[in-house]
């Protein structure tokens, strides 16, 4: 790929002020790529009023979300039938809009390339995907593990109050009975009312809960870094940043039994709970107060995926699929619109 021939089209429907997962991953594949392609980072194609590039015609679009760039992703393939097309799926795509969504399915059938973002979102695709389907984990640079607190244990929720992130259970596991020390912090943005009220009344429920609103994304990972144990409940997951983010920093994960976290953390991992199980979260949070072994145990769990998620790794494999697809471009064939 070289810079001065070659354009790339990269649809995010997140841009930064989202602040949230589709958002930084667009932007960290657009950092990989620079250096290589010219890259257009927008929300829709065409972009309204006709942007136009300054290195010309693009060669090729990825775009980030089969359903909610689905007019994009169509466009793209009626202006170019001939041009590499990768579409990124996300949790949502994965897990609920491929098997009801007639848009969703289009994309995929428009897509040139697919990409999932952990190795168990292979089997969420219909089997006549898999041929053009990668995984490409995402990842987050390393950061020097902090010396946790011994005078108490905290555990953090991660991820902007909203359904599909199960932050009640969060809540409510803050509620249970636990002795003295163990605290619950859940960083994110209320995108609905009734999600900053639940999160005010277990604030006033119990002094160990605390709801910090929306940070930086580098005051988010201080906090990562310094908690005990981060904590993700979501229904559904892509590939979870924070998950990663968590392993790079050195701290362990309790995670909902779920697939996008079983494909982040492998099958065997053992800080799983049942998805909305708020008890079975709040035994685990008391034995990783209390067990030290099993605190280990979820340590070096998490140290042992850690080399999927390096960024020169990520860097990679990105790279190696856009070269991939320019250099081979009769290597698929898009069918007709229907």
């Amino acid at each position: 790929m070289e810079s001065e021939a070659t354009t790339l089209v990269l649809v995010s429907p997140a841009m930064a002020e989202a602040n949230n997962g589709n958002w930084h991953t667009a932007h960290r594949w657009a950092q990989f790529l620079s250096a290589h392609c010219d890259i257009a980072l927008q929300m829709q194609w065409p972009a309204p009023g006709g942007v136009p590039s300054p290195a010309g015609p693009p060669q090729a679009m990825i775009a980030l979300h089969a359903r909610r760039s689905a007019d994009s992703i169509r466009a793209w393939a009626e202006a170019f039938p001939e041009k590499p097309l990768i579409v990124v799926l996300t949790g949502t795509d994965l897990y609920r809009d491929i098997h009801s969504d007639a848009a969703a399915q289009q994309s995929l059938a428009l897509a040139s390339h697919l990409v999932v973002l952990q190795e168990a979102g292979l089997a969420a695709l219909p089997a006549a995907w898999h041929g053009k389907t990668q995984v490409i984990y995402q990842s987050a640079p390393a950061l020097q593990p902090a010396r946790k607190s011994s005078r108490s244990f905290r555990a953090v929720m991660v991820g902007h109050l909203r359904e599909v992130k199960g932050p009640l259970t969060f809540m409510q596991a803050a509620t249970h009975d636990f002795a003295p020390g163990i605290y619950f912090d859940q960083i994110g943005e209320a995108l609905e009312p009734r999600f900053a009220e639940a999160a005010q009344a277990a604030a006033q429920r119990t002094p160990r809960y605390r709801w910090l609103g929306g940070l930086t994304r580098a005051a988010t990972r201080q906090r990562i870094k310094r908690a005990h144990v981060l904590v993700n409940c979501s229904q559904m997951e892509g590939g979870a940043q924070v998950i990663l983010e968590a392993v790079q920093s050195g701290t362990p994960v309790l995670a909902s039994r779920v697939s996008g976290n079983l494909g982040m953390l492998g099958p065997d991992y053992a800080g799983y709970f049942a998805l909305g199980d708020d008890a079975e979260l709040a035994g685990l949070v008391r034995r990783c107060a209390l067990e030290a072994d099993f605190l280990a145990l979820l340590q070096r769990q998490c140290r042992q995926r850690a080399h999927l998620f390096d960024p020169q790794e990520e860097k990679r494999l990105v790279i190696n699929l856009v070269d991939s697809a320019l250099r081979s471009p009769d290597d698929f064939a898009r069918p007709a619109r229907p």
